[in-house]
């Protein structure tokens, strides 16, 4: 069961948008994370040792969001607002709190875009809030000329639901997330992919990666983000050890390739890096999948 939290500040102000989730400001519905991703990076943080048993649901979360909401609109401040930057905003738990919902006819009320990021089909439930957030919201004036308002980003590290189980043992299975991803294309929505973190050896091979590229352009994505593994910590219930641990027992083949990709550091090599990013630049142009956001 989740535990219930009182929080002083919902609506962050983040230092600079980011050129692909476009984040003016966040928000995080809830703590913890029912879809225990091995590779989460914020697995290095209290939540981390098991995420799923740290839950939280933010029980004041409209009456704080209201006031800076409305703070904001005083000022006109609207601008992108990202759900989520550390939690799903749709974890199981959202089906009956409905707080992610509430949280947007919030943000419908007080006009501002929205920037939906999520690994669950569940965000097809808010498909006519979403709609009318397109419609009513204001964007910050140097984004005037874009047409989206309400945008929506599938999270994939792999489409394979053995992987899946894998490394992302409580996340809705990446099957039923392409399919949600093309119900939002055909619903008239921008919509598309953020690939991270493709696995060495494992989801990022070229033959993986065209796969990956083909599924996403079927399903309707017009971008994708792509990006390797980062693997936080050394400690028992950090990323880093984690997928060490299921790399060793999955794919033992790949555990030493892992121990000298990450000998030195979070990080692949950049020499391993340009290559992927080569490589998942190759499978883009194939399929006339942007980068970023498109501003259209």
């Amino acid at each position: 069961m989740p535990r219930y939290i009182t929080v002083t500040s919902l609506l962050n102000k983040t230092k600079r948008r980011d050129p692909w989730f476009l984040d003016d400001y966040t928000i995080n519905p809830y703590s913890g994370c029912a879809f225990n991703c091995l590779y989460c990076y914020i697995r290095g943080s209290k939540y981390g040792i098991n995420m799923a048993d740290k839950l939280s649901v933010k029980e004041n979360a409209l009456t704080i969001l209201r006031r800076q909401l409305a703070a904001r609109a005083r000022k006109q401040q609207q601008g992108f607002v990202v759900l989520s930057s550390v939690t799903d905003a749709y974890l199981p738990l959202e089906e009956k709190e409905r707080l992610t919902r509430s949280i947007l006819e919030l943000l419908l009320e007080y006009r501002f875009p929205v920037h939906i990021i999520t690994k669950s089909p569940l965000v097809l439930r808010d498909l006519d809030i979403l709609r009318q957030i397109n419609e009513q919201a204001l964007l910050p004036a140097d984004m005037a000329l874009y047409r989206h308002k309400a945008m929506i980003t599938f999270s994939f590290s792999t489409i394979d639901p053995i992987i899946g189980k894998q490394f992302e043992p409580g996340a809705p299975d990446p099957v039923q997330r392409l399919l949600a991803l093309k119900s939002c294309a055909d619903a008239g929505f921008m919509t598309g992919v953020s690939l991270m973190p493709l696995l060495p050896f494992i989801t990022d091979r070229p033959e993986q990666l065209a796969r990956l590229y083909a599924a996403f352009h079927q399903h309707g994505a017009r971008y994708v983000f792509p990006a390797s593994t980062t693997l936080w910590g050394d400690e028992a219930a950090d990323s880093k050890q984690l997928v060490m641990q299921a790399v060793q027992q999955y794919y033992p083949q790949y555990a030493e390739q892992y121990r000298l990709l990450f000998a030195h550091g979070s990080q692949v090599p950049a020499t391993y890096n340009n290559a992927l990013q080569t490589a998942a630049a190759a499978e883009a142009a194939r399929y006339h999948l942007l980068p970023k956001i498109p501003f259209e």
